[in-house]
């Protein structure tokens, strides 16, 4: 006979199991509520991840607008001659530089050129209409083609330009990184070059060799150039694939399967020669596949550190510790990303006074906004001297917008001259179309406008001109105001297309002032400069030739937008040899020139 439950125990039971039946479905309602983990395909929205941080456009943006006038100025750049043959080099380039290598106060423009498809014996394709080309500013809007009188056609396997007179002799020289050999080419000043690697001391570096930035790292008042290099890579005559993003795509066009290339520091010995001191320097990089470099004082100590943008590795932020080394501190400065980095704009984007950066990166990577907190630590009761910057791309609008993009040449600009510096991103995929594997797919560009630094960066493309509607494969930009109306203008360099010119056709009422610089004890191109321009309410500052971009290098004229200010109340000028030079009361919208130690600016 069974015997009869005691009442508390039966309590105690029923209590337990309405507890495990309520636990039960709290567990199934979780299940059911919870959203199915979602992977990221480049091109679809993903709830949760493509959608969360999206901005509309303010209806205070800017109206201006940009125009192609490549064909009309003249242009008639392509990149490339033949079919791509899946080899990792035909992919990566290539850029361009403005410089006024005349010296007449006009922007010309240097493009580099990759001749044709690699071959097996290494020997670049001679011959081919795809070599570098050198444009001459006529002055009116049109360039002139002038590479073959000026001896500089070049027919090489080219990455980046940059223009720097290494010599002092006030006339640019340019210098030309490729795969293969690269190439310094002497402006002899009467509008012709010489080829001067041999007798520089910069042939017999056979490599992988992408972004170049000349900068004064010793101070001597001589030029000094730092070359990345990517990886070391073989001619591949077997090509086998992998899966990416479900997307086949060659191992040979991989990075990861190639070891990284070292870095290499030339120091200028002051004689028109160079000596590589990259491992001695301890800026060698030996662990990256560096793809851009810049040159600034991130720290405010007055020797230049310099930023290399590494794909899939590391990347580096060196210290210049003033005694002809530096030291590496990526981790503690928070800028050691492990992602795919290709290009490198460096600004104050939100007025305090130090430079901060922006890297672009692969796709499904987002872009970074590396703000620097420098000036923030080091104005506490407490001050923390070292060196930190914070990734606030996604809080400022420019990280999640990038996920569906791969982005290359990049470079913070004022292009609506209102004073704060916006963002231009260059994308252009490195995945191969389905339906023609020689060919890579296109990518719309992006333009970024700066509403302040409360509320950061929005994308107004759409409103931009219609040149943002097209898609190409884009890979380097040069940013500068070739027509000398005071703002800023664009050429962007397409992997195996045409090369584009955008017109910033302006719209707004703000003014400007723009800056030639020509050292005399520094060096006469005046890298390394730091300016400082103050209006009412309003002071910017800019260190000449720190942007990166990628493979490119920007106009050395200094461009300010100065908003609705009817006067420059101050411009200080702080040269690399420390000499401070200050100018009072200044008009608006006009180009002038600051020599160094010369008391007045000259028009």
């Amino acid at each position: 006979m069974l015997q009869k439950v005691p009442k508390r125990r039966r309590k105690v039971i029923i209590t337990a199991l309405l507890g495990l039946v309520a636990i039960a479905v709290i567990l199934i309602l979780m299940f059911l509520l919870t959203p199915a983990k979602t992977t990221y395909l480049p091109g679809k929205n993903t709830e949760g991840l493509t959608t969360d941080l999206h901005r509309d456009i303010p209806e205070d943006y800017p109206r201006v607008a940009f125009a192609d006038v490549t064909k009309s100025a003249g242009i008639n750049f392509m990149h490339f001659q033949g079919e791509r043959s899946f080899q990792l080099p035909e992919d990566m380039g290539s850029g361009a530089a403005w410089g006024d290598y005349d010296n007449d106060g006009w922007l010309d423009l240097f493009v580099v050129n990759f001749s044709g498809p690699l071959t097996k014996d290494g020997i670049v394709p001679q011959g081919s209409p795809a070599a570098c080309v050198l444009y001459h500013n006529n002055r009116d809007g049109t360039f002139t083609d002038v590479s073959l009188q000026a001896g500089v056609g070049i027919e090489c396997w080219g990455m980046a330009a940059a223009w720097g007179d290494y010599d002092n002799d006030h006339w640019p020289d340019i210098f030309i990184s490729a795969y293969g050999k690269n190439h310094l080419l002497h402006n002899n000043g009467d509008g012709t070059f010489s080829e001067r690697s041999d007798r520089a001391g910069l042939a017999g570096y056979e490599g992988f060799w992408a972004g170049a930035a000349w900068g004064d790292f010793n101070l001597d008042g001589f030029l000094d150039i730092y070359v990345c290099g990517y990886v070391k890579y073989t001619y591949q005559t077997s090509i086998e694939t992998n899966m990416q993003y479900d997307v086949e795509v060659p191992t040979s066009i991989n990075p990861s399967s190639f070891p990284p290339e070292r870095n290499l520091l030339f120091k200028n010995n002051g004689n028109g020669t160079f000596t590589e001191i990259g491992k001695k320097a301890g800026v060698a990089g030996e662990n990256g596949r560096s793809l851009s470099a810049a040159w600034a004082d991130f720290d405010a100590d007055g020797w230049p550190d310099i930023y290399v943008a590494n794909d899939v590795s590391d990347n580096v932020l060196y210290k210049n510790m003033g005694n002809g080394t530096f030291q590496e501190i990526s981790h503690n400065a928070l800028v050691a990303d492990y992602r795919g980095a290709m290009g490198i704009a460096v600004g104050d984007w939100d007025g305090d006074a130090d430079y901060d950066m922006f890297v672009t990166h692969w796709v499904a990577q987002e872009n970074a906004l590396y703000s620097n907190l420098f000036t923030q630590l080091t104005s506490t009761d407490n001050p923390l001297w070292d060196l930190r910057f914070m990734d606030e791309a996604d809080r400022f609008g420019l990280g999640q917008i990038a996920l569906d993009f791969i982005g290359w040449g990049t470079s913070f600009f004022d292009y609506d001259n209102d004073g704060r510096p916006d963002l231009f991103v260059v994308n252009g995929s490195t995945f191969q179309e389905t339906e023609n594997s020689r060919l890579l797919v296109p990518m719309r560009d992006l333009l970024f406008w700066n509403k302040g630094n409360k509320e950061g960066f929005f994308e107004v493309s759409p409103v931009g001109g219609i040149v943002f509607e097209e898609k190409l494969v884009g890979r380097g930009a040069a940013f500068g105001d070739y027509d000398n109306d005071g703002d800023v203008d664009i050429f962007i360099v397409n992997n195996g297309g045409p090369a584009k010119l955008l017109r910033n056709d302006g719209g707004n009422k703000n003014n400007w002032l723009e800056v030639r610089l020509e050292g005399v004890k520094s060096n006469s191109s005046s890298i390394g400069v730091k300016m400082r321009v103050v209006t009412a309410g309003s002071a910017q500052v800019k260190q000449a030739g720190a942007q990166g971009s990628y493979c490119s290098q920007n106009s050395p004229v200094q461009h300010f937008g100065l908003g609705q200010a009817i006067r420059v109340d101050t411009i200080e000028v702080t040269w690399p040899t420390g000499k401070l030079q200050r100018f009072l009361d200044l008009p608006v919208n006009q180009i002038i020139k600051i020599v160094e130690g010369q008391k007045d600016v000259t028009l």
